[in-house]
């Protein structure tokens, strides 16, 4: 799995891998994240979301409506609390 952002992740299975080589990523250079702060970060992740439609627009594909964003949200929770 590649850091890329043009990657497609096609299962959960390669966004737990994705979602761990961010995390791997971060222990070796989150200093030079712009976005260093989990505070900055859930910030620029809704901002990004809210904007992701021009994203795709620009790079000439839609957003995918087949995203279950549900999944995504829970996650997200989860992550405040699961130990």
């Amino acid at each position: 799995m590649s850091l890329a952002p043009d990657g497609e992740v096609r299962s959960r299975e390669e966004l737990v891998a994705f979602v761990r080589e961010l995390r791997q990523d971060h222990l070796r250079r989150g200093h030079e994240w712009e976005n260093r702060s989990l505070d900055h970060s859930l910030e620029t992740l809704a901002a990004w979301m809210d904007d992701s439609p021009g994203w795709y627009r620009n790079l000439g594909e839609q957003l995918p409506e087949e995203g279950d964003w549900t999944f995504l949200a829970r996650a997200l929770q989860a992550a405040t609390v699961y130990e």
